[in-house]
């Protein structure tokens, strides 16, 4: 899926096809009130020691004629999240160390597992976004079979992937704490709840 996936976002660039202008993305938007949760460090999965994951549900309204990942990737872009991809969520636990990342649901629904082994399992469906700051653990559990995720990430981070003992304990906190906040949020610009819940808690 995800090579596939791959050609169909390099054939709706070049042609437009399917893509949403910047007046389709005002209108596509609902307004949604962000839910939070914070997850400890539990001494082989770093999180975040200052910065919870934040979800929007059901965010996109799509239409047909639309591309539901094509949405995503340019509202992600337009506020500043870049580097998107299209795929699914690994089912390995892993964590990002050097920058935050976002994951929107185009289509299909998950099972994902944030915050490590000791955290919290939450279903994901079409239209939702979860943001999760630097260190956040996260695998997927289950899925259905038409999932596909769009992930980006701030254009001031630089991407790694780490699983669990593969970086020093201290090194991946070090590293963390480093990762500046994005300057907007992802969905809604750069007045949107993560920038104030983000520097709240900064």
């Amino acid at each position: 899926m995800p090579f596939l996936e791959q050609i169909k976002k390099t054939v709706d660039k070049a042609t437009g096809l399917g893509r949403p202008g910047s007046v389709d993305l005002a209108v596509r938007l609902n307004q949604r009130a962000p839910r939070t949760h914070s997850f400890a460090d539990d001494g082989t999965t770093p999180n975040n020691p200052r910065l919870p994951l934040v979800v929007y549900h059901d965010v996109i309204r799509g239409e047909q004629g639309l591309d539901p990942a094509a949405i995503f990737e340019e509202l992600f872009a337009a506020h500043g999240w870049g580097g998107s991809w299209r795929n699914g969520v690994h089912d390995f636990l892993h964590f990002h160390t050097t920058t935050h990342e976002v994951l929107g649901v185009a289509r299909g629904s998950a099972q994902v597992q944030f915050g490590g082994d000791e955290g919290r399992t939450l279903t994901v469906s079409a239209g939702d976004v979860v943001v999760l700051p630097a260190g956040t653990g996260h695998r997927r559990i289950s899925c259905s079979d038409d999932l596909l995720v769009v992930g980006a990430y701030p254009d001031s981070g630089s991407f790694d992937q780490r699983r669990p003992g593969q970086i020093d304990h201290r090194e991946a906190l070090a590293q963390i704490a480093q990762v500046p906040a994005p300057a907007q949020d992802p969905v809604y610009g750069p007045d949107g709840p993560l920038v104030t819940l983000w520097a709240k808690d900064s």
